[in-house]
């Protein structure tokens, strides 16, 4: 029997590269799953990119998603841990990516992980091997891929990359990732979907949690202003690994 490896897609245009490096190099002596966590509050353009990838890595992509939560939103998991983010991390992850992960390898005796980390993100990876899986094929790194080397890898193909990138954010997250805490992330948030910035302000103030850091205070939502700024916008790809950063 071959070997199982599962590749985690994300929607993002690093675990797409990964999901074509790994069918290349092992296409033909592995079995190969492609899986994706669908969260609800992503731009509406990813789905459109997971059809594209589909077709461009000629392999179909299937789902993996927590029971408790069938309607993978973020916005039910906030409401019923009464917790968006914080040192713990953030429930949206824990819920729809690293607990579907688990049910999903209940079901399926995985030999290797793939994950979209490239060469900028290798302690992100070490990490998930020291505290995940061990049992993962670094297939970015070994290859000293960067996320800029994604991105110009699927131009050059003509894969359209999901909107979302477009709009001037670093990742493919949802639309208003509680991992931010950025002045910059949240004005953009508002500037470009008004609606989601109210929503998560509206949810973070009546649990009680702040979700910006201006001047190494933090806030909530409600209180920032739209001319408050902060550094860069940093990326952060939310994948099955969840840690707290600054977007």
């Amino acid at each position: 029997m071959k070997k199982l490896i599962t590749v985690w897609f994300s929607c993002g245009a690093a675990s797409a590269v990964a999901a074509k490096k790994t069918i290349e190099k092992y296409g033909q002596t592995h079995d190969i799953l492609i899986v994706n966590n669908p969260i609800k509050e992503e731009h509406e353009d990813n789905r459109r990119f997971l059809k594209q990838i589909e077709e461009y890595i000629q392999h179909p992509i299937i789902e993996a998603v927590n029971s408790k939560f069938p309607n993978h939103s973020i916005v039910e998991v906030f409401d019923k841990k009464k917790y968006m983010s914080g040192v713990l991390g953030a429930p949206c992850t824990l819920e729809l990516k690293k607990e579907a992960r688990y049910q999903f390898e209940l079901s399926h005796n995985i030999d290797f992980h793939v994950l979209g980390f490239t060469i900028d993100e290798w302690q992100r990876q070490k990490k998930f091997n020291e505290g995940e899986r061990g049992n993962t094929l670094p297939v970015l790194i070994e290859n000293f891929i960067t996320k800029d080397d994604c991105f110009k890898r699927l131009r050059k193909d003509a894969i359209k990359i999901p909107e979302i990138y477009n709009i001037g954010f670093p990742n493919a997250n949802c639309i208003g990732c509680v991992k931010a805490q950025s002045p910059t992330y949240w004005n953009l948030v508002r500037s470009e979907f008004p609606l989601i910035f109210q929503q998560r302000a509206e949810q973070s103030r009546r649990i009680g949690c702040k979700l910006v850091k201006l001047h190494g205070k933090r806030i909530f939502l409600d209180e920032l202003k739209p001319s408050d700024k902060g550094g860069k916008i940093r990326n952060w790809e939310c994948g099955i690994f969840c840690s707290m950063g600054e977007i």
